[in-house]
């Protein structure tokens, strides 16, 4: 039997990478750089896909990174290796240094403001090794498909994956930082296929978490799949039109997504943001909140620092609809004349705030519109708020809903879109660090027929 793990050395594993991290800097300052920056990673794993029941692929990981960067003054270096034996460490500080010495000084260049650096490392509990083998891994693959093909008709399988994943992190910096991260992330998932005289329909289902004893019943994860497929069966299109849209909590993450890009640092200095200008202004309506809470015990985004060694703390982002700051590294803040928000790297655990109503509370507030389940496409503009994308899901009349639907294109603009947000559902999907319930949008253009 082969495990991902056999012997849990992760504090000896991260020893190492640190002592490495702070070896390179010194390196770095002796070859004379004036501030240096290290992180570097070691991420193992166990990847199982099973399909009709037998074994399509097993997969072992081990990756390693190490990233230098180097200042001389304000002018920067970075290189980076895969292969962390001592000529190539020596290879990647020559070439940062090289870099570094030819390119045009950056006022905006540095590493984060030393007082900024994290001082305290409290356990977030992210770190659950799941100590599963090849063969518990695929039996517990066959039992997810099985599950779902056990469901009468569904006629076909793309397969399950059973993944196991543990990720060390070290940065270090020549401020004296040290900071050492460990967290673990594994994830079920199946894709079923059901098909009737009018074609066929694909449809999947997952859970992700930082321990495998919060995983959702297996066999359930196999059965929501088979439900989902099945529903699909039967998809039309419908007329173009204006009507009410619903996004279920997994799509609703996204329009999220594209908020957190258009309040992100690049695209603000850069001026390429619908929202540049806005800190302190509404774009959602009063009731609407988000939190961000880096420190929650076990979340998925949970971290004591950003990329850069700044200490994260919770922190409000939308409060009454308005827009509290924005989400910035260094880089980004200096050129905005700013500070750090702590987010170098992204953000951390976000919370938007619910309302009372469950997913089929939802579907009564919706009344008679569309249900959106799933988008594709990329045509968003976080430049302008265009906002067009193709989508499947269903449509409801009355509160309940009366048939799929597919191939059709929904369109706003991400400012209107925001502006006339109608509520937020209870039914938070928790597979993420940004956790929200569903979305209901007060009117859209649907394209179809």
């Amino acid at each position: 039997m082969s495990q991902v793990a056999t012997l849990d050395t992760s504090h000896q594993d991260l020893d190492r990478l640190a002592s490495l991290a702070e070896d390179t800097i010194r390196r770095a300052r002796a070859a004379g750089a004036t501030q240096a920056e290290v992180s570097a990673s070691v991420d193992v794993g166990l990847n199982v896909n099973v399909r009709l029941g037998e074994v399509e692929t097993v997969e072992h990981t081990r990756d390693r990174g190490f990233a230098l960067t180097v200042y001389f003054g304000q002018r920067k270096g970075s290189a980076s290796t895969a292969d962390l034996n001592p000529d190539s460490i020596q290879a990647t500080i020559d070439q940062a240094c090289a870099i570094a010495r030819f390119t045009e000084e950056d006022p905006a260049s540095g590493l984060a403001d030393a007082d900024r650096m994290a001082t305290s490392f409290p356990d977030l509990d992210l770190w659950h090794p799941w100590d599963i083998d090849v063969d518990g891994a695929i039996a517990l693959g066959q039992e997810i498909e099985e599950a779902g093909r056990a469901i009468a008709g569904i006629t076909n399988s793309d397969g399950s994956s059973v993944n196991a994943g543990q990720s060390l992190s070290v940065y270090a910096n020549s401020h004296g930082f040290l900071g050492r991260e460990r967290g673990t992330r594994h994830s079920l998932s199946v894709a079923l296929i059901a098909g009737d005289d009018d074609g066929m329909q694909r449809d999947y289902w997952y859970d992700s978490v930082r321990r495998a004893g919060d995983f959702m019943d297996a066999a359930a994860i196999g059965r929501k799949a088979a439900e989902r497929t099945l529903s699909r069966l039967g998809s039309r299109r419908i007329g173009t039109r204006q009507a009410p849209v619903l996004f279920a909590p997994e799509v609703a993450r996204s329009l999220l997504g594209h908020l957190l890009g258009a309040v992100s640092g690049g695209s603000l200095y850069r001026r390429s943001s619908f929202l540049v200008d806005h800190a302190g202004k509404q774009i959602l309506p009063s009731w609407f909140r988000i939190d961000e809470k880096p420190l929650i015990p076990r979340g998925l985004g949970s971290s004591v620092f950003d990329a850069e060694g700044v200490a994260t703390l919770d922190a409000p982002l939308v409060v009454d609809g308005v827009l509290q700051r924005y989400i910035l590294g260094s880089y980004s803040a200096r050129k905005l004349g700013l500070s750090s928000t702590g987010n170098a790297g992204g953000v951390h655990n976000l919370f938007v705030k619910t309302g009372d109503d469950d997913f089929a509370g939802m579907l009564r507030k919706l009344g008679t519109g569309l249900l959106v389940t799933e988008v594709m496409g990329q045509g968003v503009s976080i430049v302008t708020g265009d906002y067009s994308r193709g989508a499947s899901g269903f449509w409801v009349e009355n509160g309940q809903i009366a048939y799929p639907v597919e191939e059709i294109t929904i369109a706003a603009n991400l400012r209107d879109m925001y502006a006339n947000l109608v509520a937020v559902g209870a039914d938070v999907d928790r597979r993420s660090h940004i956790l929200t319930g569903s979305w209901l949008v007060e009117k859209m253009t649907i394209a179809g027929e």
